[in-house]
């Protein structure tokens, strides 16, 4: 679904390049998690996926990055829309009108979805996120995180092919951030969708994702399944990444001698881990 080969790019004010020689392919119906420390170059490759880079951000970019077929480079972004749904880190942004109910319907109404079909997904798009109580508010009266599920909702309701999200889980509590991770695998499970998440709770990511890509000054440091990537937690530790406690004390126990069995990405696989070590 998602091609990246040699992808370089560097904003036109900037002195280097952010991304460089960046190489990915992410099959199709694929949960993706992102990560890096800050400046690594997440948002940017993003952008690079959703036509932001370079249509709205210009600057020096080599390599080609293609998304279900079609050139980001080349193709205009109202054709790259309706295949890739985007939410940005500064979700205010992105709002273009002043109600809940508008906002949802603006996508939906812009590319012609017949009235019926449009309440349809908005109503399940709503109930998904648990906002349907939220449908006639102002958009400016909602909390940070009430304006990033409606932000998340917004684009669900358009049923893109690929969801782009930019740290969706931001603003929420963990009750509210392991609802939405659970709801995008989902959405990549039962409907085929591909999701990308840069997220700094690699601990969520790891949890969901099929792929865990990590990202060094803008380089893909690791890129493969989560537990391979976890295995790797002193080095991840070395470059800003923070592993969850329940993969660094199992690896501990690997270094140590006394466990030889696979890294472990959940509390619950760590109790298990621990079960079999002392018994």
């Amino acid at each position: 679904m998602i091609e990246i080969k040699d992808f370089t790019f560097q904003y036109r004010e900037g002195a280097a390049p952010v991304a460089r020689e960046v190489n990915l392919s992410i099959p199709d119906g694929a949960f993706v998690g992102i990560t890096g420390a800050a400046g690594s170059g997440k948002s940017t490759l993003t952008y690079a996926m959703n036509g932001i880079v370079p249509h709205c951000y210009p600057g020096d970019f080599y390599g080609s990055v293609t998304v279900d077929g079609m050139d980001t480079c080349e193709t205009p972004l109202t054709d790259l829309s309706r295949v890739v749904g985007s939410v940005c880190q500064d979700v205010e942004s992105q709002f273009v009108t002043t109600v809940v109910e508008d906002e949802m319907l603006f996508g939906l109404e812009n590319f012609s979805v017949p009235r019926a079909q449009a309440e349809e997904h908005v109503a399940g798009a709503l109930a998904d996120m648990g906002i349907t109580h939220l449908r006639g508010r102002a958009i400016a009266s909602l909390s940070g995180g009430q304006k990033q599920k409606v932000a998340i909702a917004s684009i669900l309701a358009m049923r893109p092919r690929v969801l782009v999200l930019d740290e969706p889980t931001a603003e929420l509590d963990p009750a509210s951030s392991l609802g939405v991770f659970a709801l995008l695998a989902a959405h990549a499970r039962e409907r085929g969708t591909t999701v990308v998440v840069v997220e700094q709770k690699i601990a969520l990511l790891s949890q969901f994702a099929d792929m865990l890509v990590v990202l060094e000054e803008g380089r893909v440091r690791f890129a493969d399944a989560p537990a391979a990537v976890l295995a790797h937690a002193d080095e991840l530790q070395r470059i800003g990444v923070n592993c969850p406690r329940s993969t660094t004390l199992v690896n501990r126990l690997r270094a140590a001698g006394v466990y030889a069995g696979p890294s472990v990405r959940t509390v619950p696989e760590a109790c298990e881990v621990l079960a079999g070590v002392v018994a």
